[in-house]
């Protein structure tokens, strides 16, 4: 059963716009945080660690170890959900994100207080990593559940447009930033400024998330999911199916994102000779058409179903990613045909993300089914993504990068052949 029931065809349905903004403000705030730390690194990787030529190393492998406490935020995150509540879990992850980013911003440096610096890094990075972990299954699980079934494709896309908007926010103050100040500015001081501005969002979206309903299928399902003994084995012996195909998608999805999104920025910069205020206007311009076809795109998965848009994106994305490496570089017009691409194939896929990942599970075990197997997925492929993209260049292999995320590619295809059409299905 749905929150919000889908009434007779002829009656004109009203998207509860304040819910969903509510529902999806705690993911951009993760989101903008977890973005502006990777397309920030650049700069204050030489403030936090040594002043050596490893600094941005050690700075990308602290962001990729972060990663790693993501499946750990799923999994206790996602039972929370489904014993105490989608509201309450989701009150849990924005303060733990809007926390770790204010550490960020008032960090002492590495001449200040010596390897205490990078230490205290870690661990606002471990929070942010718990956070964001359990961020995207419970608002994920949310959206699902409040949606009428012919409209869950519309609902899940507000889920990328808040995720798209925060990256906007983050790519356009990267923009003002390195346009408005020197680089030495930037590496003293003025990477402080979107972490601060970041906790500051997180406030306003607790603000916001407080009168929040709780979802209907939670408050019918409590009692079930209470009852679940090891509820992290009963999704292998139960749905093994489901989670071998969370697991094959979400291989594509996170290598997506952290290719576009993140690693792109300082391997066009430090590597390829790209000028950094037209990386981040090609970004911000790219960015901006992702959020907008989001909407389209969720509509287009409730009409024409899942299957065709992901088909699409992941054959288009095998073949076409490794010809778009090589515009990598210098030249504004090159980066936008590169990141518009690759962002606009993405939408085909964020637009119902949380619709698929949710049609998974039953509704018992949706916040631990997704927060668990979807957050170790993302912790192989999408915290090591900037480090080895990094790594390859440096030696020589650039490319060859982009035929990792081609086999990627690959990989989700196979997957998404197995699902089942689900468009206008009762979520279990």
């Amino acid at each position: 059963m749905s929150q919000h029931p889908a009434g007779p065809a002829t009656e004109r349905h009203r998207l509860p716009v304040r819910t969903l903004v509510a529902a999806s403000i705690g993911n951009a705030v993760e989101w903008y945080d977890w973005t502006i730390y990777a397309t920030f690194s650049i700069y204050f990787a030489t403030q936090i660690f040594p002043p050596v030529s490893g600094a941005l190393i050690a700075t990308l492998a602290t962001y990729a170890l972060a990663f790693f406490f993501r499946p750990l935020g799923g999994l206790l995150l996602g039972r929370f959900a489904d014993l105490w509540g989608r509201r309450t879990a989701m009150l849990i992850t924005i303060l733990l994100m809007a926390g770790g980013s204010l550490v960020i911003g008032l960090l002492p440096t590495y001449d200040m207080v010596g390897w205490l610096a990078p230490v205290l890094l870690l661990l606002a990075r471990i929070a942010q990593g718990m956070s964001l972990g359990g961020e995207v299954s419970n608002a994920s699980a949310y959206l699902a559940e409040i949606a009428p079934p012919d409209r869950r494709g519309r609902y899940s896309s507000f889920f990328y447009i808040s995720t798209g908007t925060a990256v906007l926010v983050a790519s356009l103050m990267g923009f003002v930033l390195a346009a408005t100040l020197e680089k030495a500015q930037l590496e003293s001081w003025g990477w402080r400024i979107p972490f601060l501005v970041g906790g500051v969002l997180g406030l306003i979206g607790m603000w916001m998330r407080r009168q929040m309903a709780e979802t209907e299928q939670f408050e019918q399902n409590k009692e079930t999911a209470a009852r679940i003994r090891n509820p992290l084995l009963l999704t292998l012996r139960e749905h093994p199916r489901a989670v071998a195909q969370l697991i094959g998608f979400t291989v594509l999805s996170t290598l997506c994102y952290y290719t576009f999104f993140s690693s792109l920025t300082p391997f066009a910069t430090q590597y390829r000779g790209a000028d950094a205020t037209e990386v981040f206007l090609a970004l911000s311009i790219a960015t901006l058409i992702f959020v907008l076809l989001q909407y389209p795109m969720g509509a287009a998965a409730d009409r024409y179903g899942r299957r065709p848009q992901l088909l699409i994106w992941s054959a288009a994305t095998a073949v076409l990613i490794v010809p778009l490496s090589t515009l990598i570089g210098p030249g504004f017009g090159n980066m936008l045909v590169v990141f518009t691409v690759g962002l606009g194939l993405y939408t085909m896929m964020t637009s119902v993300a949380p619709a698929i990942m949710s049609e998974l599970f039953p509704t018992s075990l949706r916040g631990l089914g997704i927060g668990a197997w979807y957050n170790l997925t993302v912790a192989v492929f999408g915290g090591t993504a900037p480090l080895l993209a990094t790594s390859l260049q440096a030696a020589g292999l650039g490319t060859w990068f982009f035929v990792y995320v081609a086999v990627g590619a690959a990989i989700a295809f196979v997957a998404v052949l197995t699902l089942p059409e689900t468009k206008g299905s009762v979520l279990r």
